[in-house]
């Protein structure tokens, strides 16, 4: 795998789990009756989702980049 690849699949990693656990402290504010600081998780993650796939498709495209297809 080439290292751009590799690079991208980290980084695709650290912010899912980053996300994994903002929506973990949505819940228990959440649960807790604090809505303003659940959506403020809330919206964290979903930052860190979005990252993340950016990150994926760009490990897809160095993927295909190194094989010589198009992603």
């Amino acid at each position: 795998m080439s290292k751009k690849a590799a690079e991208h699949h980290k980084k695709a990693s650290i912010h899912s789990g980053e996300a994994a656990k903002h929506h973990d402290q949505a819940a228990k504010q959440h649960e807790a009756g604090q809505h303003e600081k659940a959506a403020h998780h809330a919206h964290t993650a979903s930052g860190h989702e979005s990252q993340s796939r950016l990150h994926a498709d760009e490990a897809a495209k160095a993927h295909a980049d190194e094989h010589g297809k198009k992603a």
